[in-house]
């Protein structure tokens, strides 16, 4: 950890679930009782060291080795997107302060954008509990947010970091504030070529003897190929606290990414040959006030996204001369805004309801399309559409150990509304002692088809039928112990979802693909979390966070043709076993931090082929890192080294794409006191 940065919010009192002015500056976990307007949540919190744990981490990292979720990684600083319970990243929701931040042209996001030191609270909502954060998410969702600094007067923090691969990752925090005021200013700027090294194993060489026979074979060892990096992040804050209940916040946050689209595993081209080259420019803002009483909170929310992709793929036509392949071009503003209010009657009733609203504005262009007639044109297509979500509920806690929560949303994309999505919450204090509380809950669950899905050219479905489904969860979870010297914390969740029309792209004849509602998906598992933190002596401190997840997800459906061997099988890159562990050992001002995921083998093809080509191997990750801060007498020094993938594993989390073997990190951070 080279800073820990308390957050500054609202809080809740534990015994009344009202609102209060103080503010916690604890960072360790709390012993309490369950907030009334989080019964029956299947949540997984990060704490503020995973997501400070290092200034290169993106947000798939920290989900990778804090989660059981799967990341799907295209390789280094590539598109990363998860698996939320056996479902799609379209499945999973993402909203950064209130604001739904998922491309409204792909439906899902990307996480390697989004860097780990940029957020300050983040939280998984696992399956029914995301209703109460916002519809279509079929797997759950990831809940991000920004909170106000604690300076009082000017802070800095700069932190530098050199890595393998001639890879640099800068950060810097620029804050200042008083009784009322809280302004922040972050950056983050990422550079590397990418070219590590790794085992092909898509590849043979053979070895000959004098007469030409072949006496051995092997896989060569290669560089990662056109696969150089840059991403700069700029986040701005202001916070004004009235100090009598009201607040305003302005968060800002712009991104400029020129990334490479690395070569595959079975190219054999010169990577001079060609040019694949991704851009963005993306800039997000949100606009809040937040007017808090003693039993009722009114907020309203405005916001604005504009991003702009481009995709250039070029190639030498022999000549020297470099020929555009493909040119795409898309342009998205979307506007939002949303009101909510909460009311508490006594101790025992809370009211909430809200309305949001997403306005997409979208714009997309591929040029240099070759057309039927042979010659080469432009095809796109330029869509908007309204996105209306409101929502209201009642929770109930009649006594200490019961608690009833229901809610009923309605949502409407462009002109066709859902039924009613419904979603019922219980949970019940089974015993005081050991804090345990079995919950259950079910929810009904819509998602519309996403811009692409519907306008795509070509291939694009405008009579997709919206996906549907029901979730059903069942847990335990228990506490134990204190913050002084030992706590436990544990749960135990079987989940079961039913997901009809489920939209996939499929070749048709015509040779390209096209979106259709060709499954009925069931997945269903068990999904375990564990953390401890223990006081082995005054100096000496040990933390240990894991989970575990089992996740078939099942195809139901009916065969598309007698040779459809799908039905009935595991869905592709969807693990049916993962999990993950993370360990911190601190000792004076010397932290010792170890992180390992594990990920069972994944199909890449629907009909679960056994070939060398049709599956991905399980891999176990690991890292470890060292850190020690010195304190001067105006600033904290911090010093940090990392090795990541500790062992060299060989592996793939895509098919031809390849991932980095041992490598390191430096990182030397400093904390204006």
């Amino acid at each position: 950890m080279l800073l820990l940065l308390t957050p500054l919010h609202a809080q809740q009192d534990g015994e009344r679930g009202r609102f209060r002015s103080s503010v916690e500056y604890e960072p360790i976990s709390v012993v309490g009782a369950r907030p009334i307007r989080e019964i029956g949540y299947q949540q997984t919190k990060f704490d503020s060291l995973a997501l400070k744990e290092g200034v290169s981490l993106s947000m798939a990292d920290v989900l990778a080795f804090n989660s059981s979720i799967y990341v799907k990684s295209y390789g280094r600083a590539t598109l990363s997107t998860v698996s939320f319970r056996g479902t799609s990243p379209s499945h999973t929701q993402v909203t950064w302060n209130g604001m739904r931040i998922s491309n409204p042209m792909l439906g899902m996001t990307d996480f390697s954008m989004i860097p780990a030191y940029f957020i300050d609270d983040a939280s998984l909502l696992h399956g029914t509990s995301s209703i109460n954060e916002t519809g279509g998410g079929m797997g759950g969702a990831v809940k991000l947010s920004t909170t106000p600094a604690t300076n009082e007067g000017f802070g800095l923090q700069y932190v530098q970091g050199i890595a393998s691969f001639k890879t640099f990752d800068e950060f810097l925090r620029l804050t200042w504030g008083n009784r009322n005021w809280q302004v922040s200013t972050r950056a983050v700027l990422s550079t590397s070529p990418n070219d590590y090294k790794y085992r092909n194993h898509d590849k043979k060489v053979n070895v000959y003897d004098e007469e030409m026979n072949i006496i051995d074979q092997y896989y060569p060892m290669e560089r990662n190929r056109s696969g150089a990096y840059r991403d700069l992040h700029l986040l701005q804050e202001i916070y004004y606290n009235t100090g009598r209940g009201d607040k305003i916040g302005l968060n800002a946050w712009y991104i400029n990414s020129k990334r490479e689209l690395a070569m595959l595993t079975v190219d054999h081209g010169d990577d001079t040959d060609f040019e694949n080259l991704q851009r963005e420019q993306t800039f997000r803002s949100v606009l809040s006030w937040d007017h808090l009483r003693q039993n009722w909170k009114l907020a309203a929310k405005a916001g604005y996204i504009y991003t702009w992709l481009a995709y250039d793929y070029k190639r030498d036509l022999g000549n020297g001369t470099m020929a555009h392949m493909t040119r795409s071009r898309s342009r998205v503003n979307t506007l939002y805004a949303d009101l909510s209010a909460e009311y508490y009657v006594g101790d025992k009733w809370l009211f909430t309801a809200a309305l949001t609203a997403h306005q997409h504005f979208v714009h997309s262009e591929d040029k240099n399309i070759i057309l039927q007639d042979g010659n080469r044109g432009i095809v796109g297509y330029d869509q908007a559409r309204i996105e209306l979500s409101a929502l209201v509920s009642a929770k109930w806690r009649p006594t200490e150990r019961f608690g009833m929560s229901v809610v009923l949303r309605e949502e409407m994309f462009g002109k066709e509304w859902t039924p009613p999505i419904p979603a019922l919450f219980i949970d019940g204090v089974l015993s005081k002692r050991g804090n345990v509380i079995a919950k259950a809950s079910l929810s009904r669950n819509f998602r519309f088809p996403t811009l692409n899905d519907l306008y795509f050219l070509p291939g694009g479905n405008p009579d997709l039928k919206k996906e549907s489904g029901w979730t059903y969860d069942a847990g335990v979870e228990f506490t134990v112990g204190n913050r002084e010297r030992f706590s436990l914390h544990g749960s135990a969740t079987w989940f079961d979802s039913y997901i009809h029309d489920w939209i996939i792209w499929l070749p048709t004849t015509k040779g390209f693909f096209s979106p259709d509602n060709i499954k009925d998906v069931h997945a269903y598992g068990i999904e375990v979390e564990a953390n401890t933190e223990i006081a082995l002596t005054k100096e000496w401190r040990l933390m240990l966070d894991g989970s575990f997840s089992w996740t078939p997800s099942i195809n139901e459906g009916e065969p598309r043709s007698a040779a459809d061997r799908s039905v009935g099988k595991q869905l592709p890159y969807v693990p049916e076993y993962s999990s993950s562990i993370s360990g911190r050992l601190t000792w004076r001002r010397w932290t010792l931090h170890y992180k390992w995921c594990y990920y069972s083998k994944r199909y890449t093809m629907s009909s679960n082929d056994l070939s060398l080509s049709g599956t991905l191997p399980t891999y176990f990750m690991n890292n470890i890192s060292l850190e020690k801060i010195f304190s001067l007498k105006k600033v904290d020094i911090s010093v940090k080294g990392a090795i990541n993938n500790l062992f060299n594993e060989e592996y793939l989390s895509v098919l031809s794409r390849p991932m980095p073997g041992i490598n390191f990190q430096l990182f030397v951070g400093i904390i204006l006191k």
